[in-house]
């Protein structure tokens, strides 16, 4: 079952890792530092979000390796 408290994390990394690329991208000055932290941020919670996707979604392992052999 998915985490939803850990979601809503992780999608407010996702949302505010966007907004500070997207604020450097439309300044005049640009910072590399907030480029940075907001690619951090964003890969965190993009990694994060799709770590548990994955761990929720049930696998047939049994087909898989029937099929190989």
């Amino acid at each position: 079952m998915i985490n939803t408290k850990k979601q809503a994390i992780y999608t407010a990394f996702i949302i505010i890792g966007a907004i500070m690329i997207i604020y450097d991208l439309t300044g005049k000055n640009e910072n590399v530092y907030l480029k940075v932290g907001g690619l951090v941020v964003l890969m965190l919670g993009l990694y994060n979000s799709t770590k548990q996707w994955a761990s929720d979604n049930p696998k047939d392992d049994d087909n898989s390796t029937s099929d190989e052999q």
